[in-house]
């Protein structure tokens, strides 16, 4: 097997040769360009397993490299990571939307460089397994096998994004750019009151889709998407869904069941906001998501106070104050962040 194969696109020369001197060290094959129409032609060329590129260069920035290898099939789903001198929010924002897999801000050192292209080279040797999941939840659903063969392909395609805790997906009002899969961890969406306060609209875990019905309308995305946890997604665009939708109307199909089961959710969720106690919806809030959980103990809930405040519709003092009651009463147990639920009968039982 030959040596891993790692392209860095860097003008200045002095931080490219200590780039390149520290990967030849670290047993990787270096591909080096100056700038960054010459890293595109390197990638095309010799397909690296990971991309190391500058943002600020002439002529050609990071953004613009990572846009044309993005709409190229053979180098998509190259892991890249970018090396910038600037980590503000919006810079990062738009650099994970666009498909970036990291950032590395200067000046770091030999071990962080080594760290960061380890895991990312770690996290694209399993993917194919990630893939082979995603599609369990649907494939006993087509009918057509080559409708099935075109999204086991389109999905293989993208590129996986890692995103950590507490990092929004999407914003409200931001232009529908496709639907997303969670492959590993959740991922909430969230609608904001004038005031402020938050009211979440679902949570979504392993092989589930969300995003669906802007995709469908084709409308901004109406509420936000904010990762729960250190989350694995992929992105499907907006175009080839729209095309694949259209050609195999049995995925569609799929895709239209998947949200009226969750338009019955939310159609549930607002009757518990309307008629139920607090003591009954937040008692309900814990049943559902003991029904989500997919770990070997689905009564042992990893959640905040904030999230079961905004799934409940409740001010979070309220939710301690009822987790309180329930545990006095021997119907939980809290374990730090953890809910431990010891009588779900009672929980299913509790009275209006």
């Amino acid at each position: 097997m030959g040596k891993t194969k790692i392209l860095v696109i860097e003008d200045n020369n002095d931080i490219r040769e200590s780039v390149g001197e520290i990967l030849d060290l670290a047993g990787y094959e270096v591909l080096e360009a100056n700038h960054g129409k010459t890293g595109v032609d390197l990638a095309v060329q010799h397909l690296p397993d990971l991309i190391l590129c500058d943002i600020m260069m002439p002529e050609l920035d990071g953004y613009g490299v990572l846009y044309m290898l993005s709409k190229n099939p053979n180098t998509s789903a190259i892991p890249f990571i970018f090396l910038t001198a600037k980590a503000e929010r919006l810079d990062m924002r738009k650099g994970m939307e666009m498909g970036a897999d990291d950032y590395l801000t200067k000046p770091f050192d030999d071990i962080e460089l080594l760290n960061a292209i380890e895991s990312r080279l770690n996290k694209r040797n399993k993917q194919q397994a990630f893939y082979s999941k995603s599609l369990d939840q649907i494939s006993g659903l087509i009918s057509d096998k080559s409708g099935l063969g075109e999204l086991n392909k389109l999905i293989a395609q993208r590129k996986v994004r890692h995103i950590k805790k507490k990092q929004v997906i999407y914003y409200e009002g931001d232009s529908v750019q496709g639907i997303y899969l969670v492959i590993t961890g959740k991922v909430k969406t969230i609608k904001l009151t004038e005031d402020g306060r938050q009211l979440m609209t679902g949570i979504y875990g392993e092989d589930q889709y969300f995003g669906i019905p802007s995709l469908l309308l084709n409308e901004p995305y109406a509420e936000n998407a904010e990762a729960m946890e250190d989350t694995t997604i992929c992105m499907l665009p907006k175009d080839m869904m729209e095309e694949l939708l259209n050609q195999y109307p049995d995925i569609g199909r799929q895709f239209i069941k998947i949200l009226s089961n969750n338009l019955l959710d939310k159609e549930e969720q607002l009757m518990q906001l309307a008629y139920h106690s607090v003591r009954k919806r937040l008692s309900e809030v814990l049943i559902r998501l003991s029904k989500q959980e997919q770990s070997d103990d689905p009564l042992l809930l990893r959640v905040s106070r904030d999230n079961l405040a905004a799934l409940a519709g409740m001010a979070t003092e309220t939710v301690s104050r009822i987790l309180s009651d329930f545990k006095d009463e021997l119907i939980i147990e809290r374990k730090g962040s953890q809910i431990q639920i010891l009588d779900l009968k009672r929980l299913r039982q509790m009275k209006n």
